[in-house]
């Protein structure tokens, strides 16, 4: 058992860029979700999002609290208040509420349930060090919906219409305006991940283009899914996701330019849900890619321990064999990267 000092240990804490980043994630989630229900045409149950959100805080809090006894510290929602407690749960807030946005499961809420569990779990589960911490590499919502896929195929997306069957005329121009504005003032202000953005959409092209002309598949048609509210919505709001994304502008290109390089990969193998899965394997990628510089680093460490050892042993003479600076992650992330959100 802990001691009382252990115990009390002061938990992490987000900077005050990240937290307005993650609040305003969660006001545009949640305002999106009133409007889409009210005026266009959302086809859950209207209960279905507040099930979602227990069923998120929930999952959320239960393992900060079995983390924060593993771990010896205070969680992370303590000690502040009612504020401390609301700033804890956005990225349960945005996680829970975009899985029951963008998926369709009939009536079977316990399906549901579950995926909202994997996607706000995943954080405690797949995870990989990062400077000496452990920070989680799988988008969580892109996760789980992935997992849903994969287990359930009876299910489904959100169809395109969903969000926008009930107007028309000048207003289907009206809501993807506000989504690109809004999330471009996002990304560029406070995430950072523009470049991420530039890449993911001039791969895209790209790769519809490359399909096009190697296996004659129709250009438009690849082009023009990039007009509907859902491939806004995960442009502006999904794949830049900064807790699982690098910062630095080249390993954001690599990022945004490999989810593209995979999706059309997964077209021509007629792979059908290809943004998900996508993102899911990048994602991996990534992850597998912080541990294999983790293990190299830290067989480094060993092997100039051992040559420090011998140079000690023979009062000295030998000098050890330097290997060069630390190696940082290609894909990794700068320091802003030690504050990842848990979204």
């Amino acid at each position: 058992m802990a001691d009382n000092t252990t115990s009390t240990a002061a938990p992490p804490r987000h900077d005050q860029k990240v937290t307005k980043a993650l609040r305003n994630f969660a006001i545009s989630i949640t305002v999106f979700n009133i409007i889409g229900y009210a005026l266009l045409g959302f086809e859950q149950p209207w209960t279905w999002p507040f099930i979602a959100l227990a069923t998120g805080y929930i999952t959320e809090i239960v393992l900060e609290v079995i983390g924060a006894r593993v771990e010896g510290r205070a969680p992370r929602f303590t000690g502040r208040g009612v504020r401390g407690i609301v700033e804890f749960l956005y990225p349960a807030h945005i996680t829970s509420l975009a899985m029951n946005m963008l998926i369709y499961v009939n009536d079977r809420l316990w399906v549901l349930i579950f995926g909202v569990v994997v996607a706000v779990g995943t954080k405690w589960v797949l995870r990989a060090p990062v400077r000496g911490r452990m920070r989680h590499f799988m988008n969580p919502s892109n996760w789980g919906i992935t997992v849903l896929l994969l287990l359930f195929p009876w299910m489904s997306i959100a169809p395109p219409y969903h969000f926008s069957e009930h107007v028309e005329g000048w207003v289907d121009w009206l809501i993807p305006a506000i989504i690109v504005i809004a999330g471009t003032i996002l990304n560029g202000k406070l995430t950072g991940r523009l470049w991420l953005i530039g890449a993911w959409l001039v791969t895209f092209v790209l790769q519809a283009v490359v399909r096009g002309i190697i296996f004659d598949t129709s250009i438009p048609a690849g082009l023009a899914m990039m007009t509907g509210i859902a491939f806004v919505l995960y442009t502006n709001y999904m794949v830049t996701d900064p807790g699982t994304t690098p910062s630095k502008p080249a390993s954001q290109i690599a990022f945004g330019s490999g989810v593209a390089i995979i999706y059309g990969l997964l077209m021509v193998a007629h792979i059908a849900y290809g943004l998900f899965l996508a993102t899911a394997i990048v994602c991996l990628i990534r992850g597998l890619f912080l541990w294999s510089l983790h293990f190299s680093n830290k067989a480094r460490e060993e092997f100039e321990a051992e040559q420090a050892a011998v140079a000690g042993t023979n009062g000295g003479g030998a000098a050890p064999v330097a290997l060069g600076p630390t190696v940082q992650p290609a894909l990794g992330d700068s320091s802003e990267d030690n504050r990842i959100l848990r979204s």
